[in-house]
């Protein structure tokens, strides 16, 4: 089976988080915490700063490791790193997904979320 390896932003503002709705493929309308793949040379942090900036058009600053996220899906394995970050600059424009929302941490839960997102949301109530 392929894996895939990415990246996950769990961006913070006060008491919210952001949090990203899909817009296309296979789990369109489902929220995730925005990222993407890691490319060749790139370091987990490089990827996800990269990512936001293409999704999101927005800069963030990484605070820390969070969790890695180990989920197979029908036909790939997924390795995903998440991290918690902060908004440093940029105007937030939605490239990749069709909504973008601040929740606050206890209305996560009641979301529908991409299948390996619900374990980042469980690993958040530690937090």
């Amino acid at each position: 089976m392929k894996t895939i390896e990415v990246v996950a932003a769990i961006i913070k503002r006060d008491s919210e988080i952001c949090i990203a709705r899909r817009g296309y493929g296979d789990f369109k309308d489902m929220w995730e915490f925005p990222g993407g793949k890691i490319e060749p040379g790139e370091t987990r942090e490089e990827a996800l700063i990269r990512e936001i900036k293409e999704e999101l058009e927005l800069d963030i600053k990484i605070s820390k490791y969070v969790t890695t996220i180990d989920y197979d899906y029908t036909n790939f394995h997924l390795t995903m790193h998440c991290f918690l970050c902060e908004v440093c600059g940029g105007k937030l424009h939605l490239n990749a997904h069709n909504e973008v929302r601040w929740v606050p941490l206890d209305e996560l839960f009641k979301l529908n979320w991409v299948p390996a997102d619900v374990f980042v949301v469980e690993s958040l109530k530690k937090l």
